[in-house]
Order: structure tokens, then C-alpha cells, then sequence
């Protein structure tokens, strides 16, 4: 057990990047990084997805940010795009017989915006050319020739009913706004009213007989007045739709011709020119005196109607579209429809139908955040039944969420076509799985990108690649070798491997944004390891406020910690502390006290609602390890309490079992404990002792309070042994090790840290369950038997048991 208690030897304690390995002097003399390093699982689930055509093979592309996600994807989509077909241009046109529908069009690439430009100045040219044609000289000629052969049926009826009214002695008189039936005498003059009345009862009588059907015959004149009307207006609008034709029927015989492949379009042609002419009076010059903003409402409402929206249009060699939508709102992605103010409401046409990130990435790829896009109310939806059904519907969501129903567009929903790319955590994507049961069949590939690489040849040129690329971008210095060096070391301490290299590149690429600065500060024409070193410290300097604090307090003997002395039930335990924008470790006096009883080991933390369930595990390991351990023949009579002392906020995490433990066995024992030694690692029933997270950070926060109270060369921290691969201490922990001034173990059993922390053997148990004389265990157990049998006295031949492990679940 000696060899195993030697503290670890300085180079064990970090990887350190040689220099003189990466083959060149200045990052100048290399090329940039292009491609993805280290993320071959991620890259081909990517390549897969993208080109997998069938329904549901979307991707979510998980994994830390600053991984390189974004842009592997963007990279990967633009590479597929460049070998796949544009696709069409998609425009809405109106409906003439459901206009409040509009019909989506799918037109050649690059043909939608030119056919829109073309309609519209056909509809500009009817505009300007309808009112000349209806000022000619011929046609005011033919309606003139129509509105006087009109005249004079008018005239020549009316003469048929004075002539006929004449014979039954009547006479017809128009009169502006009326016409009067009255009797005349045999000589033709008017009867006057008094004449009338001095008429006999038989004369009167025959007069209004006379007079009633001279009524229905003017009654039948009316009614073919009426048809004359109605006639000379019917030859007056034919006459319109005649000239119209005319004069701009050559125009969609132009359009027709250019258009002739598209029979859809010179459908649609013909039925705009059938409408226009219909409706000609509707392009006739509104009057001078007519309000400006009715006259533009006219104009607009009337333009609308022939209109082409050309939603979506794509450059004809640009290759599949790649969208990134920063804002995946729900009218971002699926579009929206718009509203003008008018005379007396809101109103809307089709050309104010605008389009969302599906339609402009419809045939392409649509590459968006996960979590902007579950944040937005209704987009997440939005974005499945468009996934699910194949098609976009454009709906606004006042329109969906009105309890009435309100009059709006309703327009044809377009076919969908399109790879969809989310880009997230882990987290969300089990989340997404486990509770949205559409997830898995519209997202069928996931691309996890991982957050450490194994530290090859490969990887660590790729490093320098990308240093090399960022001094480019940022037109600064080149790094010195030494300095790329720093820089990949700091990679392998973001892993918190020495095996391994950290795949953040954006934190790597702070780094050389930041020692590019200090050497410009000091006018160097090279970026060196002291420049790199520089921004390491500058950047921790600017976050660990918090840190500085608590040694501050620890240095003041408000929080108390022992580093030189030895006590009973007293161990230093190692915790971490994450900030999210720093990490950092620091000690925790954890105590034990025992008596006799049948509690068994009472968490405290636990018992003040203070212990998250790791660690109330960790507590029932501890009461397992005993009963193994010292209850093979005698009963385990014994009440224990374990605390954090002075900590006020949860605990969580089994890391600190094995200081417990050892702890809880020094006051069963009465064994002090040295106090200069802080301990870390979980523990299992058998006594074997676990790795866990933070190793790094713990050693340098104990580190950081032994310094500030002056190195001894007797403190240190024990750590398990499985975890010695994860140190990458900073090069001052290394430095104070290899001058002894500092040490650090890689412990394996639990008898190994005994022995370290007390100075005395463990002691190996015999078949019969005893131990050597003078031992650690040989006194723990000595220790229990006494207190069974004076328990034993207390309560008669049986000692009550309650387990442990019972009372900790109760």
C-alpha cells in the first residue's frame, strides 16, 4: 500500500503541448482550418439528413454551443444546395370566381417577378389607353349614332301614344318629371277644369273610361321606353367592350405569345382580358372634383384584382435555398396577410399576402434555434402541421382565435418541400422526445455534436488551423508556436481531460481575440505564451468576484477551515461551485459525531431539508460500509450525525462520501485526522473509491487557501485514482507540487485514505471478522462492541436494531 500512497508525480498533473511537436514557428506559415474536426459521428448523421428525401427525415442537431453546429450545418446544406435544382417561383393570382380565395401558381425559376412586371403594365396601358379610346372620334360617334336612334324610338313611341290618345279626345303633355293626360274639346284645345265640371254625369263618366285607356296605353309606352333604355345601354356597353378589345386586344395577344408554354398562364390571360373589358367603365377617369382618397381606393381595389403577388422568387443558377431564421416567430415562418387602411374599414387584397420562412426555403433548407422556436407562442405548431400535412397555409391568428367568423383571404395553400434543421441542446431534444409524440416522426435523424475530442495529431493541427484562421480574420499577429501551444493546453483544460481537447472553439477563439489585444498593448509584432497566459488571467480576473470573497472570509476565520492541525471526526471535503461563467472549487469542514444508539448515521442535511437525493445516497452507502464492515458478529449499536459545517444552501452530489466516511470512522475510532489533506471522491459499500467531476478545480481551490496561508510541503488533496487522467492544473499547482510544497494523491480503497489522513494502518480484516491490534478498524470496531454491550446493559440480552438505511428512508 506504500507505492499507492506516493503522491502523484508533477507531470501526471497536466498534458503539456510541446512546442516544437506542431512543425512550425508562426501561425502564418499555416493554412486555415476548413472543415469540422473530431465530430465524425455528428458530421455523418448531418450528411444523411440532408440528403435523405423521404417524408419525416428532418434533422436536430444537438450539442454544446459554440461547437461548431451552425456552422457545419450552414456549411453541409450549402454544399447539397449547390447540386440540387432551384425550384419555381410560387405566386398568387386572383380567383374570379371565389375571390376571396387566391390561387397559388408554381412558375419556372426567376419567371414569377417578370410576369407580375408584365400584367401589371398590360393593366397600366388598358388604364391609360381605355380613356383615349373612349374620347375617338369614332367612338363618340357610334354612341352618338346609338344615343339618337334611341332618341327617336323614344319620340316615335311617344307619338303613338298622343296620336292614340288624340282619337279619344285626350291630349298628352309632358311635363318636366311627369307626363298629364288631359281632355280636349272637338276644336283640340285643353278642357279647363271649371268646362269639366259643368260636363253632365253621362259625359264624365264616358270621358274617365276614355282616360283609363289612354293610361294603359301610356303605362305600355313606359314599359317600352324602359327597354329602350335598357337596349341603348346594352349597345353603349358593347360598344365599350368592342373598342376595348380593340384597342388593347393586341397587348394580351403579346402576353399570350411570350407565355405560350404555360398553358395555365394563358388561361389565366384570357380571363384577366374577359374581365377587364367587362368592368372597361371601371377604367374610365374618375371625376376632377371626386375625393383623392376615394379615387385611390378605386384605383387600388381595381389594380388588386389583377395583380400578381410574386411571393417567392429565386435566382435561376442559385442552386436549393438555405434560410437561417433568426426570429422563428409563427408569422415569420408561415407568413402573414396584411391589412391597408380605406374609406370606411381595413381591407386586403392578395398582393398584401406575404410570405414566411417555409415559403422562402421551400425546396431548400430552413435552418433555425430550437429554443427561439419553443419560445415563440404557436410557431412549434405552426411549424408541425406544416411538416405533417406538406403544405403552408397562410392564416392569420386573429383569424383562427376569433370566436366569429371575419371576412378575410383565404389563400390556397402551397405544397411544402423542405428540409427542416433545428439546432439545440440534449435537453430539449429528450424533452421534445419524450413529450411531443410528432417529434420522432418529423425529426427522424439526430446529429450530436460532442463536447471533447481525443487528443490526436489530427486535433491538435486542427487547433492550430483554427488559431491560424481567427489571427487571419482578425488581421493581428501571428501566434508564436509557444503560444498555439498555451492555446491547445487551455482546449484539453476545457475538457477537463488530459486525453482529450474541448470542441468549443468559440471559447478557444475569445482566447486568441484576447492575447491578439495584449500583445498590440504591448506593440509586439508576434502573439506569444505570455500574451496567451495574460488573457487567461485577465478573464479570470474579471469573473471571480465571488471566489476572492470566500477565500477572503476563509482567510478571516468567518468560514472556518483547519490546514495544519489534526482532529477527531473533522475531514476538509472539496466541493465546486459553478457561476455559469466560472468555475471554482473550495473546501467544507465536514464533522461526525457518535454515541450509542439505534438511529444509525443521521444526515443532518437531510434532516434540515438542505440534501438533494445524491447525497442522501451517498449517506445510506456510508451506513451499508459499516454494516459490512463492523456488524459481521456483533450488532451495529450506534448513533452518528454527519454535517456540512457553516453551510447554508443545498447539497447535492456523492462526491464527498469518502470524506464523510473517513470522518465518521475517526470519531467511532477517536482517530484525529489530518487537516491539512482535503479529500474528494465517492465511495461504494465495499470501500472502493469512485471518480468524480471538478478534480481540476477542487485541487486549486484548497491550493488556493493553503497559499494564501503559506505552503508547508505537508498539505495536500486526495483524490480517486480514476480521476488522475482528468487533472490539468495551472502551471503554479504544478510548480508548488514539484518544488514539494504541495502534494496530491490518487487514492483506490478507502483504507488507502485512512491511512494518509490518520498516520496509522487501516488494518486488514481477518476471516473471523477482527482486525490487527492498533489498527484504524481494529479501534472502530473495538469502539462499537463497547458501546453494544454498555447499549446491551441499558436495554437487557438484545439491543433494539433499526437499520440505518430504514431510518434514512423513513
Amino acid at each position: 500500500m506504500k507505492d499507492s500512497l506516493e503522491p502523484l508525480a508533477p507531470e501526471r498533473l497536466a498534458w503539456r503541448c510541446d512546442p516544437a511537436s506542431l512543425g512550425f514557428d508562426f501561425t502564418d506559415e499555416i493554412p486555415p482550418l476548413e472543415g469540422l474536426v473530431g465530430q465524425d459521428r455528428a458530421l455523418g448523421a448531418i450528411e444523411l439528413g440532408l440528403d435523405l428525401e423521404a417524408p419525416g427525415y428532418n434533422l436536430y442537431v444537438a450539442g454544446p454551443a459554440g461547437s461548431g453546429r451552425t456552422t457545419t450545418v450552414q456549411r453541409e446544406a450549402a454544399r447539397l444546395a449547390a447540386r440540387k435544382p432551384t425550384p419555381g417561383d410560387w405566386c398568387y393570382i386572383n380567383n374570379f370566381e371565389v375571390p376571396y380565395r387566391p390561387l397559388a401558381v408554381l412558375l419556372p425559376t426567376g419567371m414569377g417577378p417578370e410576369f407580375a412586371r408584365d400584367l401589371e403594365g398590360l393593366v397600366t396601358s388598358f388604364r391609360q389607353e381605355i380613356p383615349k379610346l373612349l374620347e375617338s372620334e369614332g367612338f363618340q360617334r357610334r354612341r352618338a349614332e346609338i344615343v339618337r336612334s334611341a332618341s327617336e324610338r323614344h319620340e316615335s313611341a311617344m307619338a303613338d301614344v298622343s296620336a292614340f290618345a288624340r282619337k279619344l279626345g285626350f291630349g298628352v303633355q309632358l311635363t318636366p318629371g311627369q307626363v298629364m293626360v288631359v281632355p280636349l274639346h272637338p276644336s283640340g284645345e285643353p278642357m279647363k277644369s271649371e268646362e269639366f265640371e259643368q260636363l253632365t254625369p253621362e259625359v264624365k263618366t264616358d270621358l274617365q273610361e276614355r282616360n283609363h285607356r289612354v293610361q294603359d296605353e301610356l303605362d305600355k309606352s313606359f314599359l317600352t321606353h324602359r327597354h329602350l333604355d335598357q337596349e341603348a345601354q346594352e349597345h353603349l356597353e358593347a360598344l365599350s367592350r368592342e373598342f376595348a378589345e380593340l384597342g388593347v386586344g393586341h397587348l394580351f395577344d403579346a402576353l399570350r405569345m411570350k407565355y405560350a408554354g404555360y398553358l395555365k398562364l394563358v388561361e389565366y390571360l384570357s380571363t384577366v382580358q374577359s374581365d377587364l373589358v367587362a368592368h372597361v367603365d371601371a377604367f374610365r377617369e374618375a371625376p376632377r372634383d371626386g375625393p383623392e382618397g376615394a379615387q385611390e381606393v378605386v384605383h387600388r381595389t381595381v389594380d388588386g384584382k389583377y395583380a400578381v403577388n410574386a411571393l417567392v422568387s429565386n435566382a435561376p443558377a442559385g442552386g436549393a435555398p438555405i434560410v437561417f431564421e433568426p426570429n422563428p416567430t409563427y408569422y415569420n415562418l408561415v407568413g402573414r396577410i396584411d391589412y391597408k387602411p380605406g374609406p370606411t374599414s381595413m381591407a386586403t387584397d392578395l398582393t398584401l399576402i406575404k410570405p414566411g420562412a417555409l415559403h422562402r426555403a421551400n425546396g431548400g433548407f430552413l435552418i433555425m434555434q430550437a429554443r427561439d422556436l419553443l419560445l415563440s407562442p404557436h410557431a412549434w405548431e405552426a411549424l408541425k402541421r406544416a411538416l405533417r400535412d406538406g403544405e403552408i397555409r397562410v392564416e392569420n391568428l386573429g383569424d383562427q382565435l376569433s370566436p366569429l367568423p371575419t371576412t378575410t383571404l383565404q389563400p390556397e395553400p402551397i405544397p411544402l418541400s423542405v428540409k427542416v434543421i433545428l439546432i439545440g441542446d440534449v435537453q430539449t431534444y429528450m424533452t421534445l422526445y419524450q413529450m411531443d409524440e410528432d417529434f420522432s416522426t418529423l425529426f427522424k435523424v439526430k446529429a450530436q455534436f460532442a463536447a471533447a475530442m481525443d487528443r490526436t495529431d489530427e486535433a491538435i493541427r486542427a487547433i492550430a488551423g483554427f488559431v491560424s484562421g481567427q489571427v487571419h480574420s482578425l488581421g493581428g499577429p501571428a501566434f508564436s508556436r509557444e503560444a498555439v501551444a498555451r492555446v491547445v493546453e487551455h482546449a484539453s483544460r476545457l475538457a477537463e481531460d488530459q486525453d482529450r481537447l474541448a470542441t468549443r472553439f468559440d471559447g478557444l477563439g475569445e482566447l486568441v481575440v484576447e492575447a491578439s489585444h495584449w500583445a498590440r498593448q504591448e506593440s509586439a509584432d508576434r502573439v506569444g505564451a505570455e500574451h496567451v497566459d495574460k488573457a487567461l488571467a485577465s478573464r479570470e480576473q474579471r469573473v471571480n468576484l465571488v471566489e476572492e470573497e470566500l477565500h477572503r472570509v476563509i482567510q478571516q476565520g468567518t468560514i472556518a477551515i483547519d490546514t495544519d492541525a489534526s482532529v477527531v471526526g473533522q475531514v476538509n471535503g472539496l466541493s465546486v461551485l459553478d457561476l455559469g461563467d466560472h468555475t471554482f472549487g473550495q473546501p467544507s469542514r465536514i464533522t461526525a459525531s457518535v454515541g450509542m444508539g439505534s438511529e444509525g448515521v443521521i444526515n443532518i442535511e437531510r434532516e434540515a431539508h438542505l440534501s438533494g437525493p445524491t447525497h442522501n445516497k451517498g449517506v445510506l452507502i456510508l451506513s451499508g460500509y459499516l454494516r459490512e464492515q463492523y456488524a459481521s458478529n456483533a450488532p451495529l449499536a450506534l448513533s452518528a450525525g454527519l454535517a456540512f459545517e457553516q453551510s447554508y444552501g443545498g447539497v447535492d452530489g456523492d462526491s464527498a462520501s469518502t470524506a464523510e466516511l473517513c470522518a465518521l470512522i475517526s470519531a467511532i475510532a477517536d482517530v484525529p485526522i489530518r487537516q491539512s489533506i482535503a479529500v474528494t471522491g465517492s465511495i461504494n459499500q465495499r470501500g472502493q473509491i469512485q471518480a468524480v467531476g471538478g478534480v481540476t478545480h477542487k485541487i486549486e481551490g484548497f491550493f488556493a487557501v493553503c497559499e494564501a496561508r503559506g505552503l508547508t510541503g505537508e498539505q495536500g488533496v486526495t483524490i480517486p485514482a480514476s480521476n488522475v487522467r482528468h487533472l490539468v492544473l495551472k502551471r503554479e499547482v504544478v510548480k508548488a507540487v514539484a518544488e514539494g510544497k504541495f502534494r496530491i494523491w490518487g487514492l483506490r480503497t478507502l483504507d488507502e485514505a485512512l491511512e494518509l489522513l490518520t498516520g496509522i494502518p487501516a488494518g486488514a480484516r481477518a476471516e473471523d471478522g477482527s482486525y490487527p491490534e492498533g489498527t484504524v478498524h481494529y479501534r472502530a470496531q473495538r469502539r462499537l462492541n463497547q458501546m453494544a454491550a454498555t447499549l446491551a446493559q441499558f436495554g437487557g440480552n438484545s439491543v433494539p436494531q433499526r437499520a440505518a438505511v430504514a431510518d434514512d428512508l423513513n
